[in-house]
């Protein structure tokens, strides 16, 4: 990595008048944000489709991209849909709003069935041609999410027996059933893929590479572990055996129980490592860099018997990430990626880390209580790390500031040498100061906003992933201060 600097910023936080961001206008003025202030770097979270609670990291697909975030302006520019179409589209700007997308979702249905049934349209071939080239994954998606809705969105393990197990005939029969509906689902994979894409290259051609996020775990109800079940840790009924999550530890006496199904590596490895291949093929067209979420699970993973409630029952399970990684970098030699290494790290995932070259991530908001040796304070940065002054996970940094004692307060001015710290600006400056190759700010950071910005609490479900930028709260003087900032750091191209 060269020494740069870039902000985090889901597009579902974009601000516009539809219930949630997009892929449209309000995504170029953010790109414009982002070179005028002297960023390089635009970091998302996944782009997958969300269920319930909204969460990226919860999505029906490890493949298939979200369409709530489908600009629908641009669909009236293509004549999918008319002017008239939008009435009652439109929203107060705010949080992510359900009832927006339920409009929206309903929008889309009409778009699709307006350009399926235009079958004179030049699109058509372009159509045709992104079905074919993404087959391998947007058939069985589409298939999925038309029988999903078909039950109205229950899970998959509650299918009839037939459809679980995926038998071929059943498979075909409701094929057959729900073929109008299956490319209701393939209109708007192509519809995503090819707004995401002009927006991708419209940010690369200003500077500006995107860095994406890879989960190491998937959703049980998607259509990745429904449609490949020798994949994961299941019975024969399809349910999984052995979950994810994290042991007992400071923060919690019963440990994190997750409840995504664990891989089964040994068929991973006799497939030579296909269906992972081909995830980072696909990620890596719709992004620059690529982080993964949970890297210490290539090392171990902590697996909890499936029945347990907590997680205080689990072990931890060895998976060959030496050997997964050898065969991802013959595949793609300048593997661009960062190694999310948070939390209980061993000297063995550092050293898988390290073996493979690359960076790790540091958090400030973790560096200042436990003394001068704190691997997050910046004087024991080397190069090969991104600085992040809190990531989504975290609450924002002046939240965070305004949550600490007076104790708690102390060593954050002793290593600030502040007694009336200016935060979260302070923090931005020893971020960006520091001698990590990649810093990266939170957008709420930059904007000074407390703990009513948080983005996601982890261990909860209601509130979370809903915040919104508003219009008109990056502004040129914002951007400037950054700028000059960077440029002090030697963060500027």
């Amino acid at each position: 990595m060269q020494r740069s600097s870039g902000i985090l910023l889901h597009p579902t936080a974009l601000p516009g008048p539809y219930g949630i961001g997009s892929l449209g206008i309000d995504a170029v003025r953010f790109v414009h944000f982002l070179a005028e202030a002297g960023q390089q770097v635009w970091q998302i979270l996944p782009l997958g489709p969300t269920g319930y609670g909204h969460s990226p990291y919860n999505a029906l697909s490890a493949f298939a991209g979200n369409p709530l975030l489908i600009d629908v302006e641009q669909l009236v520019r293509v004549g999918d849909l008319s002017a008239g179409d939008l009435h009652g589209c439109r929203f107060a700007e705010g949080r992510v709003d359900d009832q927006a997308l339920a409009r929206r979702s309903l929008i889309l249905v009409q778009a699709g069935r307006r350009f399926l049934q235009n079958a004179s349209s030049p699109r058509q071939h372009e159509f045709r041609t992104f079905c074919q080239e993404h087959a391998a994954w947007l058939e069985d998606y589409a298939l999925f999410m038309a029988i999903r809705d078909h039950f109205n969105q229950a899970s998959w393990s509650s299918w009839p027996e037939e459809l679980r197990c995926r038998q071929p005939e059943a498979l075909a029969k409701w094929r057959d059933q729900l073929a109008a509906e299956m490319d209701l689902q393939r209109y708007q994979q192509f519809i995503f893929f090819q707004q995401w894409l002009e927006l991708k290259e419209y940010a690369n051609s200003s500077g500006i590479r995107i860095l994406g996020d890879i989960p190491i775990f998937v959703a049980y109800d998607s259509a990745d572990v429904w449609s490949r079940q020798e994949l994961f840790q299941l019975d024969e009924a399809g349910r999984p055996l052995a979950v994810a999550g994290v042991p007992p530890d400071y923060f919690s006496e019963t440990g994190q129980r997750w409840g995504n199904p664990l891989y089964d590596w040994p068929t991973l490895e006799e497939q030579d490592f296909a269906w992972w291949l081909d995830r980072f093929r696909h990620n890596l067209l719709c992004t620059d860099l690529v982080r993964i979420d949970h890297f210490r699970g290539f090392e171990a993973c902590w697996s909890i018997p499936a029945g347990a409630e907590t997680a205080v029952k689990g072990h931890w399970e060895t998976v060959p990430g030496a050997r997964f990684f050898t065969r991802l970098q013959q595949e793609f030699p300048d593997l661009p990626v960062i190694a999310e290494d948070l939390g209980d790290i061993t000297p063995e995932v550092e050293k898988l880390r390290r073996d493979f070259g690359f960076p790790g991530m540091k958090i400030l908001q973790f560096a200042f209580d436990s003394g001068p040796d704190n691997p997050y304070l910046p004087k024991n940065y080397e190069p090969d790390f991104v600085v992040y002054t809190g990531t989504h996970d975290n609450n924002t940094t002046l939240g965070w500031w305004q949550s600490l004692t007076r104790a708690e307060r102390r060593p954050v001015m002793a290593a600030l040498g502040k007694t009336r710290p200016d935060i979260p600006w302070d923090l931005i400056e020893m971020a960006e100061m520091s001698l990590a190759d990649l810093c990266i700010l939170p957008c709420q950071d930059i904007l000074s906003l407390g703990a009513e910005a948080r983005f996601n609490t982890p261990g909860t479900v209601d509130g979370n992933w809903t915040w919104r930028l508003a219009t008109g709260d990056l502004t040129s003087t914002l951007a400037q201060r950054l700028r000059h900032l960077c440029e002090q750091t030697d963060r500027v191209a």
